[in-house]
């Protein structure tokens, strides 16, 4: 009887041992490995660089708080843009909470000078709470305080809006969309340009 469960109880382990070093070693190392020599920048994080330091990600969004670059959306991820608290806020819409909060956003936008219709990712954090895009109406309600601010002309910075626009995956797939952080890292060298010119 004893010979028997010892006979029956070794190939489970084996298996176990087996599988365990298969699926919690080989497997994860072979993905890493295939990652790093297929996707480099993404199985990394899709890291932005600039003066050899990383300033952000293109796929992580990041609060802008100055009024001379483009403001991303709202986030509920911590107290904003916190990798390690990523959720939406989880509101209904019957929600006192998210009915103030909605409201202060709009008010502060409003403030910016943005006028007519507002769009809703203006007003709503996404339900990550790290979106890095925004509508490309949202970046164009931006135009008129990044150009006072900045000293530019409207034109010059919609034209920058408007190259920055990706548009949707495959050309089906999801909406069109600007990325905050390349949009703004765009509107930095402009800066820059015109001031080598002068």
């Amino acid at each position: 009887m004893t010979s028997d469960f010892t006979s029956a109880l070794r190939p489970a382990f084996v298996m176990t041992i087996l599988f365990a070093l298969l699926l919690g070693i080989v497997y994860p190392l072979a993905m890493t490995g295939i990652g790093q020599a297929i996707f480099p920048s993404q199985a990394n994080g899709s890291l932005v660089m600039a003066n050899g330091k990383a300033i952000g990600s293109t796929v992580v969004g990041q609060a802008f708080t100055t009024d001379r670059y483009f403001q991303t959306r709202p986030s509920a991820a911590g107290k904003g843009y916190d990798g390690l608290a990523s959720s939406g806020s989880n509101y209904g819409p019957t929600s006192q909470a998210l009915v103030d909060r909605t409201k202060a956003d709009v008010t502060k936008r409003r403030a910016e000078g943005v006028t007519g219709p507002l769009p809703a990712d203006l007003a709503t954090a996404s339900g990550s709470g790290l979106d890095p895009d925004l509508s490309p109406a949202s970046a164009y309600a931006q135009v008129a305080r990044v150009a006072r601010i900045r000293g530019l002309p409207a034109d010059k910075v919609r034209v920058l809006v408007t190259a920055n626009v990706d548009g949707p995956l495959l050309g089906i797939l999801g909406e069109p969309r600007v990325n905050v952080l390349a949009l703004n890292r765009a509107l930095d060298a402009t800066g820059q340009q015109a001031a080598g010119a002068r």
